[in-house]
């Protein structure tokens, strides 16, 4: 069992329901280029396939993310990792968790889920190469039993990618 599943995940409050359905809706209405979200009843966790786009070293790829969404959502980031396979990629490990700034210490309240879409879809088609970040295997194995990406210290040293 892992940290955000249904048994051990609150009840999100009544903000954060709000703001999900309103994103909800937005998302239907007019959704980031390239995103799907799977259907479901759990406004908790969305399930969004991701293409990479053309052009890119992802293009005519699939991959999906798994957004689980805490009590106190906006004013809290909602956790959010690739379903493995993760895309290869220097700021993504093969667990399916993402380096990058806005899913955690550069969080806003004003960001949404399109916006982090869109935010990892720049970060995916700005990559130079297809590859592992260095520590990927030191870190995959400390992050076992489930172990989330929000308890993990990033340390946000390359902007390249």
């Amino acid at each position: 069992m892992t940290s955000t599943s249904a048994a051990s995940r609150k009840a999100l409050s009544k903000i954060a329901c709000n703001r999900l359905q309103k994103e909800l809706t937005e998302w239907q209405v007019n959704p980031p280029s390239g995103f799907k979200r799977k259907e479901t009843d759990n406004l908790q966790r969305w399930v969004i396939e991701v293409n990479g786009a053309p052009g890119t070293l992802y293009a005519g790829e699939t991959y999906q993310l798994q957004v689980d969404f805490p009590e106190h959502y906006p004013m809290e980031a909602p956790q959010v990792i690739f379903i493995p396979p993760a895309p290869l990629h220097p700021h993504i490990y093969s667990n399916g968790h993402i380096c990058l700034d806005i899913l955690y210490d550069s969080w806003s309240p004003a960001m949404t889920v399109s916006s982090i879409c869109i935010s990892i879809l720049s970060m995916l088609s700005s990559s130079p190469a297809k590859e592992r970040p260095a520590d990927n295997d030191r870190y995959v194995k400390n992050c076992r039993h489930g172990r989330s990406p929000k308890e993990t210290r990033w340390w946000f040293h390359d902007d390249k990618v």
